[in-house]
């Protein structure tokens, strides 16, 4: 039976305003910290208790010590059993990708018909998990409890983490115990980032009064030996039940030998001494309990004893009694009463005979059909060296997992090589290779570089291909890394020792070359080695690999002419390749033409590219998914898609965060501040920008530097426009010269619109603006001049002029696509016509409100529309646009299609109204009308609806 809570009156209190919030569809989390045997457990319960009683769905699971390497084994524990039990239907909600997903982690699960495909499925599984918690808690609210988070595996660890920064919708409780000192540092600063954004209640327990502790003892305990129990206890209530039944005088067990289980010592003989009263088969089937697992089937325990299950029953009778084990929900399934009193079991267990436990609970789990990554644990602990069997298990095991738990693939493949013999080089290859792959996902740079120099020492002198390959991964580690010269030594050597300079692996080499002077700003370097790529390419790759190299290199070099022969050239190519010959492969390069065909102005040419290396590295996987986000992302929002901008960019953060690599943080926020800065969300834009050049802005004078700097001055120009200009002279120089050439027109526009705002003199920027888009010759960077010019002047008192200047800037930008930068100028120009008092303005204003409403720029639109009220235009033209469909997104009016976006931002009802001047009552009647014409239940269904919408969108 569970003991009795006594005290603990202000957490009660704390866990019943939690329950209240979920029981009125608030999702929340709440954290129970604090040392073993305080009482998180029992809290947990407690909560447990109180939700079951009000109704709710209660679901728990829990990590164990000696299994921290199996993946997602928390979340395994609390749903999979409960998920096992659910009729079809209730489940029919989740998408095709969600179900495949959860087939992966959930053993459970119908096997899906397909496996979804990519390097990295972290951020899928993430989505999936999450989807299944909002399904399930669409009924009564979902209360889940996760206990000893403290020994949660690292692909829990990123689950979670995901979770608390992105919470379930609707009524769902989270529910974390865990020790603080042994707590995994991410876990720890996401567990303080959500409370500090008030995502999570944190309880920190600390130990009882003395008079919760006499009565926890209760009455037959005297006064004196409850104060000496209190005090050899701290008021931990675990210490204080252990010492209280057992209170050894010498601190040492009964054989004589001291127990290690990071408790008191007195607490640890008292343990000692309970378990120094179990002979025979009883504590050999308690040792084999400890062996299998907490919590542990009686199948796989009575196998780890060697003992028949009609033994092992009598014996877990026996040690029920006792209360050492306890049964769970689950038949057939039990627990240890505290995971102490389990460590201390494995602990006082021979050593010899616990790797003859390990071998039969592997075997035993074989048979029962779990797979290898299940079993993986034992098969550590029970292989001999140079066991090739359990080599390849090993290797199986991580292959399967590291798309989705990279930290535990890491280690098999680790263990894996601990285990070969020194003749085994092809399987050291193999694996060495492989542990580099996870230590990279897992953003452990160093350790992923170090094992592929170890990969590189062990391939065959003839092998070129092969040692080609590893040495450009081991320089793309290198120049993350910022150790450009040694990438570049490496590259050069590498291709000097190749006979055939004429063939692919040479291509490889020299475009790997080229960008990486690209990446150091050697724009002139980079351009030749692209073109000495070029000119030995043959085949449809290289051909590709190449040219699209010398493409963004050109571009960004302003070398425009070449850029676009080599766009072209790559655009043949590329458009005659099926999809299959993409896909990991070519989809890097296709987004990085994406990228080149953009600096250059061919947005249309760019935007269908990037979405098709999109879908190549979604549906059939690729090494490289972050820089097609990046570049298509980038695209989008360059082309006024900004909510698909935006969902791709959250899915792109995310996914990065649980990557652990800094580098690709870093550009995705980076990326993610232009799509938040285009949309007018300062807020956003500036804090994803400080975290970006945070990540980018070393010591070294980078590309990903001086872009990242950029990015920071657009967004702190509207709130800061001196701050601005002080971060972008200083990160570009007095003349903007470390900028890449395509981004200095606008570079010098802004840095035109600081010094206007702050009343200093600006037509030197405006002349360095209009000199460097003549230089260029793209039509874009004559509309960044000519709207600073049209600023400047507007400032000056020549509106009529700045209404010139700024219309041909809207009609130069929208004649290349370049729809956010046509509404910008567009606006510029209604405010000039309004200060020339000409009726013209309102007409100006009124377009560029629609033109940002269909960009998904709701605040800017707002923005515009305030000035247009300012101007007496009290007409609701653009908001009374009707639907252009008679279902789905396109039936919604303009003000639903507003209203449904901001839903997309998890907008509250009165968030909404306040952001679009609208009334409770009218808000409520959008939202209602948008339910009803998309045909959904909830704001997520609303979100996904906008999302497909905005993604399937054809590009203006």
């Amino acid at each position: 039976m569970r003991p009795v809570l006594v005290g603990r009156p202000a957490e009660i209190a704390a866990l019943d305003a939690l329950l209240l919030a979920v029981a009125r569809g608030r999702g929340t989390a709440v954290a129970v910290l604090g040392e073993a045997g305080i009482g998180k457990s029992r809290l947990l319960a407690e909560l447990g208790d109180r939700a079951d009683a009000q109704g709710m769905l209660v679901l728990s699971g829990g990590a164990s010590e000696f299994e921290q390497d199996l993946p997602f084994w928390p979340f395994v524990d609390a749903l999979d059993e409960y998920v096992r039990t659910l009729p079809p239907a209730r489940l029919t909600t989740l998408d095709h990708d969600a179900r495949s997903e959860l087939a992966q982690v959930l053993p459970s699960w119908p096997a899906a018909e397909e496996v979804p495909s990519g390097a990295d499925r972290r951020y899928g599984t993430h989505r999936s998990v999450r989807r299944l918690l909002e399904v399930l808690g669409g009924g009564p609210p979902l209360v889940l409890l996760l206990d000893d988070l403290h020994w949660a595996d690292s692909a829990s660890v990123e689950l979670l983490c995901a979770l608390l920064r992105r919470p379930p919708a609707g009524a769902v409780l989270l529910a974390a115990a865990l020790r603080p000192r042994q707590a995994p540092a991410r876990l720890a600063g996401a567990l303080h980032r959500a409370a500090d954004t008030g995502l999570l209640t944190r309880i920190d327990l600390a130990g009882l009064t003395v008079e919760d502790a006499r009565r926890l003892l209760g009455p037959d305990v005297d006064e004196g030996l409850v104060r000496s129990l209190y005090a050899e206890s701290g008021g931990n209530p675990f210490y204080l039940r252990q010492l209280a039944q057992f209170r050894p005088q010498d601190g040492v067990t009964a054989a004589g030998t001291p127990l290690d289980v990071g408790v008191p010592a007195a607490v640890a003989a008292a343990i000692g001494e309970e378990l120094a009263t179990l002979h025979g088969a009883t504590r050999r089937a308690l040792e084999a309990a400890a062996v299998a697992g907490d919590p542990f089937l009686l199948e796989v325990a009575a196998a780890a004893a060697a003992l028949p299950d009609t033994a092992m029953a009598d014996a877990l009778d026996e040690l029920q009694r006792r209360d050492l084990i306890r049964p769970t929900e689950t038949p057939r399934r039990f627990r240890f009463r505290h995971p102490l009193v389990r460590r201390a079991v494995y602990g006082s267990a021979p050593a010899g005979w616990r790797l003859g436990a390990h071998d039969r609970c592997a075997q035993a789990l074989a048979e029962r059909g779990v797979p290898v990554a299940g079993r993986a644990h034992h098969i550590i602990q029970a292989a001999r060296p140079g066991d090739l069997a359990a080599v390849g298990l090993l290797r199986d095991a991580g292959t399967a997992v590291v798309g989705r738990a990279p930290g535990q693939a890491a280690r098999w493949f680790s263990a894996a090589i601990d285990l070969l013999p020194e003749t085994a080089t092809a399987d050291a290859l193999g694996l060495w290779t492989a542990l580099a792959g996870a230590c990279g996902a897992t953003g452990r740079l160093d350790h992923a570089r170090a094992a592929l120099l170890r990969a590189i020492d062990l391939v065959p002198e003839r092998s070129d291909s092969t040692r080609v390959r590893l040495v450009a991964e081991c320089a793309g580690i290198e120049q993350t890394l910022g150790h450009h010269d040694d990438a570049h030594r490496r590259l050069v050597t590498a291709l000097d020792a190749l006979p055939d300079l004429d063939g692919a692996d040479a291509v490889a080499l020299m475009a790997a070359i080229g960008q990486d002077r690209l990446y150091r700003r050697e724009y002139t370097a980079a351009i030749d080695w692209s073109q000495r790529a070029r000119a030995a390419a043959r085949q449809p790759l290289p051909v590709v690999e190449s040219a699209t190299g010398l493409a963004l290199a050109a571009a960004l070099g302003g070398a425009t002419t070449e850029a676009g022969s080599a766009c072209s050239e790559a655009a043949a190519v590329v458009d005659g390749m099926p999809d299959e010959e993409i896909a990991g492969t070519a989809d890097p390069m296709i987004a990085r033409l994406a990228g080149a065909e953009l600096l250059v102005d061919r947005h249309a040419d760019a935007a269908r590219h990037a979405e098709r290396a999109l879908v190549a590295s979604r549906t059939l996987g690729s090494r490289h998914h972050f820089p097609v986000l990046f570049w298509t992302a980038t695209v989008r929002t360059a082309l006024g898609r900004l909510a698909a901008a935006t969902s791709l960019l959250d899915e792109a953060v995310e996914a990065a965060r649980s990557s652990g690599n800094p580098a690709m943080l870093g550009w995705m926020l980076l990326a993610r501040s232009a799509a938040a800065d285009a949309g007018g969300e300062t807020d956003i834009a500036l804090a994803t920008a400080h975290e970006s050049a945070a990540l980018l802005c070393g010591p070294n004078r980078t590309l990903s530097a001086t872009w990242s700097a950029f990015t920071l001055a657009n967004a702190a120009a509207p709130t800061d426009p001196a701050a601005a200009e002080r971060a972008l002279v200083s990160s570009c120089g007095p003349d903007l010269g470390a900028l890449p050439q395509p981004f200095r027109p606008a570079a010098f526009a802004l840095l035109a619109r600081c010094r206007v705002a702050t009343d200093r003199p600006a037509a030197d920027a405006v002349e360095a603006a209009r000199r460097c888009a003549e230089e260029s010759g793209l039509v874009s960077a004559r509309a960044a001049a000519d709207a600073a010019d049209a600023a400047l002047v507007l400032h000056l008192g020549q509106p009529r002029r700045a209404a010139e200047l700024a219309l041909a800037a809207a009609d130069a930008a929208g004649s290349v696509g370049a729809v956010v930068q046509a509404a910008s100028a567009r606006e510029l120009a209604g405010r000039a016509l309004a200060a020339a008092g000409t009726e013209q303005a309102i007409a100006e204003l009124r377009r560029a409100a629609g033109e940002f409403e269909q960009c998904g720029a709701p605040r800017r639109a707002a923005a515009v529309e305030r000035r247009l009220r300012a101007l007496g235009d009290r007409g609701r033209h653009r908001r009374s646009r009707p639907g252009t469909g008679t279902a789905g997104m396109t039936s919604l009016t303009g003000r639903e299609l507003e209203v449904a976006r901001l839903i997309v931002d998890r907008r509250t009802n009165a968030e909404i109204g306040a952001e679009l001047f609208l009334s409770g009552k009218t808000v409520e009647t959008h939202v209602h009308n948008v339910f009803r014409k998309l045909d959904v239940g909830s704001r997520v269904e609303v979100a996904r609806a906008v999302e497909r919408y905005e993604r399937e969108r054809p590009a203006p």
